[in-house]
């Protein structure tokens, strides 16, 4: 739960820095590019981390090296896409967007952990991607004025964002056999910040005043939100602890709602709704499966 509100705290803050002088918030700030939220967040979390792996004489390039990668890699192309998305989609669509990775999760750990999915679990996963083909449609009605306009581009960008979320998610599952959380949280700003690094070479912005500020509150907030999320993963069964990460669409929804003024037409509000659904049912499945179970390893109960 401290790991959700941690995450909404970044989420307001890269829309406010994304779209820079057409929100009224925050008056005066500049527009940044997702890339160079990304690289600023990452060199906040690698001089956190790297300090904590040191303190407790940790290696810092891990053990299972491969799995670690695969966490980095994917983490890294699914946050700059998540906050491509958080640019150019209403707050509360594109965090429900994002929450489809649980359910990719889901998939990935059947086609390379070789977990089991459950014919109601197909279910829920048929039924949370119908909701975002109710999206879709919306574009073709006539929805009236004074309603956001949602373009499926940015949909289908944030899907793809949630894939490779559902990848990163399944890496740390991996590797909470192998590795300590702060070490699977320092190999993303290791990979992130090279490749930022490159595509802010076409596209930068200097940060002036309090954005200064700004950019330091989204680093040392998501070091926390990726510390709890890591250890609640360790510590727990994800089937357990998915749920509660979903209280943060409730926060998103009202702040896209009466912070930044946004309204979404009713076809848009039911496929969120459906989204959300789909994936809290299939949660909440696997939760009573892993009660139900009174043995099995590690790696069963997870998904």
């Amino acid at each position: 739960m401290f790991s959700g509100l941690c995450f909404v705290a970044v989420n307001f803050f890269v829309k406010i820095l994304g779209a820079g002088s057409e929100q009224e918030i925050i008056e005066g700030v500049q527009s940044y590019p997702a890339h160079e939220l990304v690289l600023a967040r990452s060199i906040v979390s690698f001089a956190i981390s790297l300090f904590i792996i040191k303190r407790k004489k940790l290696p810092v390039f891990g053990v299972n090296k491969k799995w670690l990668l695969i966490r980095g890699l994917a983490g890294t192309i699914a946050l700059t896409m998540f906050f491509y998305t958080i640019h150019h989609l209403p707050f509360a669509l594109a965090t429900i967007i994002q929450y489809l990775a649980p359910i990719f999760t889901v998939i990935l750990a059947m086609i390379l952990l070789k977990e089991k999915v459950k014919t109601l679990q197909w279910f829920f996963i048929i039924l949370s991607f119908s909701g975002v083909g109710l999206i879709a449609f919306n574009k073709f009605i006539n929805s009236g004025t004074g309603v956001e306009e949602i373009n499926f581009f940015y949909i289908g960008i944030g899907m793809i964002s949630a894939v490779f979320s559902g990848l990163a998610y399944t890496a740390v599952i991996q590797l909470k056999k192998t590795d300590a959380p702060i070490t699977i949280v320092l190999y993303f700003p290791m990979v992130a910040i090279p490749l930022m690094t490159v595509l802010c070479f076409w596209d930068f912005t200097w940060p002036q005043g309090i954005e200064w500020f700004i950019l330091l509150i989204i680093g040392i907030f998501t070091q926390l939100a990726q510390i709890s999320l890591t250890k609640a993963l360790h510590l727990g069964s994800a089937a357990t602890i998915t749920p509660f990460q979903y209280l943060g669409a409730i926060y998103m929804f009202l702040i896209g709602y009466f912070v930044f003024d946004e309204r979404l037409s009713f076809i848009v509000n039911l496929g969120i709704v459906i989204i959300l659904s789909g994936v809290l049912l299939n949660a909440l499945f696997r939760m009573r499966s892993v009660k139900c179970t009174s043995t099995g390893s590690a790696t069963s109960d997870e998904f």
